[in-house]
Order: structure tokens, then C-alpha cells, then sequence
């Protein structure tokens, strides 16, 4: 026997176990997805290997084809998923059933802390872009997948202005992008900004003091008494 590691003895070294999802075509697919999404994120596209997936995954690599096709095809599922994941985990915060201001503030946190829990969401996306998007431009869903955020956060900035705490005016998509941005920016140049101003910037009570921040920046561009630029200039 000794030859053979047994099941607790892989685990236990940390390494995949073999030929267990080979029967449970889903199980199979939720495998790779998760072991590609691993293998991408810490090597990005260029340095991931289909055969360090197949390894994670405990299948072969034959197999790996058979279910996703080609590393391209690959990659642009994780990404496909990854962008599902914090979609449908924005629509269970139920935006539309809280008060305009508490659901701004719920959103921008959500997404906040959802950078903070999802390293790899993150890793995603900036290997993505080094690409210019090439992969995900092969995509026949990612616009529907982002439709109804749209759709809600209008619906939201319609409410809003209604209840008079949010101005009129405001573009979702604009919205949007400055709410992600301000945390993502963030956690993406940590090291570099921490190095700079000397300061640990993924510190526990910093990441807390950042959440607050993007949500009071938020919500002071929201508020009605906020005055656009033109204006100003036309009041100089």
C-alpha cells in the first residue's frame, strides 16, 4: 500500500481529490469554474495554466475541454460569473423595498464590502482590462446581466428625487461607475498608496473609516442642494 495516499492524505496536504466529480456533470462544471477562477486570479490570463486548473479541479484535462472548450472559453466563463455573482447578490439587498437614502447607502456598502470579501473579483477584472476587454466582448450576456442594475439604480434616483433627497439629473451609469470606483481604486492600489503616504491602507479600522467615506461622498453628490458646475459658473 505504499503507493497509494489515501483520500484524508491529499486533503490533508492540500492536494485536489481525483476523479470525484467525473460522474456529476454539474458538480464537474462547478468545479473547474471554481479552480480556473483560483488559477486566474492569482496568475492572470497570460501566467494561468489549463493544467494547474485541471489539477485543482482533480479532473484531467481532456475533460476540462470537454466541458468549456478552450482557455478563451474558459476565462470568459469565470468572467461571466464572476460579474452573475455580484449581480444576483445585489438584487437580494431589495433595494426597491427600503427608502431612497437607506438603499443608496445599503448599495454603495454592499459593494464596498463585496470588494473586501472577493479578492479575486477584483483580480478579474484588472487582468481583464490589461486585455482591453477582449474577452469579454465575445459575451452574449453581460449587457442583459447589467440591465436591471441600471434599470434599478434609475428607479432608485427617480425616487429619490421625489422624496426631495436626491437631485435630478443623475446619470445610473455614472452613478455607478463612481460608487465602484471608489473602493475599487482603492483595494487595487493599497499596496502602492499605503507605500506612498505611509500609511497601512488595508489595515481593519481603515477598510472600515473607507467604507464610510465612499458613502458620504455618495450621498453629498446625491444631495438636492448640491450645485453643478455650470451653475456655479453662471452664478460667478
Amino acid at each position: 500500500m505504499a503507493g497509494i495516499i489515501s483520500r484524508e492524505a491529499r486533503a490533508a496536504k492540500g492536494e485536489p481529490e481525483r476523479n470525484v466529480v467525473t460522474r456529476d456533470p454539474e458538480r464537474t462544471r462547478r468545479a473547474i469554474l471554481a479552480a480556473a477562477t483560483a488559477e486566474f486570479a492569482a496568475h492572470g490570463y497570460g501566467g494561468a495554466s489549463v493544467n494547474a486548473v485541471a489539477e485543482r479541479a482533480g479532473i484531467n484535462k481532456r475533460m476540462l475541454y470537454h466541458y468549456y472548450g478552450n482557455k478563451q472559453d474558459l476565462f470568459l466563463v469565470v468572467l461571466e460569473e464572476a460579474y452573475a455573482d455580484i449581480r444576483s447578490s445585489e438584487r437580494r439587498l431589495s433595494l426597491t423595498d427600503l427608502e431612497p437614502l437607506e438603499a443608496m447607502r445599503r448599495l454603495v456598502l454592499f459593494t464596498w464590502r463585496y470588494y473586501l470579501d472577493n479578492p479575486a473579483f477584483i483580480s478579474l477584472l484588472n487582468t481583464e482590462n490589461l486585455y482591453e476587454a477582449q474577452h469579454l466582448r465575445r459575451s452574449e450576456n453581460i449587457r442583459a446581466l447589467h440591465s436591471p442594475l441600471v434599470d434599478t439604480l434609475d428607479a432608485l434616483l427617480r425616487r429619490g428625487v421625489a422624496a426631495g433627497v436626491f437631485r435630478a439629473g443623475v446619470d445610473p451609469v455614472h452613478l455607478y461607475i463612481s460608487i465602484a470606483s471608489l473602493g475599487f481604486f482603492y483595494l487595487s492600489n493599497a499596496h502602492t498608496l499605503s507605500t506612498i503616504f505611509g500609511r497601512d491602507l488595508r489595515a481593519a479600522a481603515a477598510l472600515e473609516e473607507r467604507g464610510e467615506h465612499i458613502v458620504e461622498v455618495i450621498l453629498g453628490y446625491l444631495r438636492p442642494d448640491t450645485l453643478r458646475p455650470d451653475t456655479d459658473r453662471k452664478e460667478a
